[in-house]
């Protein structure tokens, strides 16, 4: 049998939130997060039933990707080490996550250090310049 009978299954895919979610994303890839529900299988993962647990609440991960689903849904791949569930990566919704740290942009940080790296140079080698 495909589909437990007893299994209660509601749309999770618009539970959250009605329409478009907002333009900005929440979370972004690297970012430390935490599971606020229990995630189950929708029918969307084929080597398990329905309704099958596929990661608890409490469960700790990273954001591995972000995708969007029917161009309104953005769905975060999120990988989760050290579980004993059938599988370490599962697509979430943003009201199903929460940040466990604050998100760093690392490359907006190495871009403004070699910004200015670039012009400390350039002032030093008109100092240099002036003096010759």
């Amino acid at each position: 049998m495909l589909v437990d009978p007893n299994v209660k299954l509601y749309d999770n895919v618009t539970a959250g939130r009605s329409g478009r979610d907002e333009e900005e994303a929440k979370f972004h890839a690297g970012q430390k997060v935490k599971l606020l529900e229990d995630i189950v299988n929708d029918g969307t993962y084929p080597h398990s039933n329905i309704g099958t647990l596929m990661m608890p609440k409490g469960s700790i991960g990273y954001i591995k990707t972000m995708g969007e689903f029917l161009q309104v849904i953005r769905v975060y791949e999120v990988h989760f080490f050290g579980t004993d569930m059938p599988i370490d990566s599962v697509g979430c919704r943003e009201h199903e996550l929460e940040a466990m740290e604050d998100y760093v942009d690392e490359m907006a940080e190495e871009i403004a250090f070699m910004k200015a790296h670039r012009e400390k140079m350039q002032k030093e080698r008109e100092e240099r310049e002036a003096q010759i």
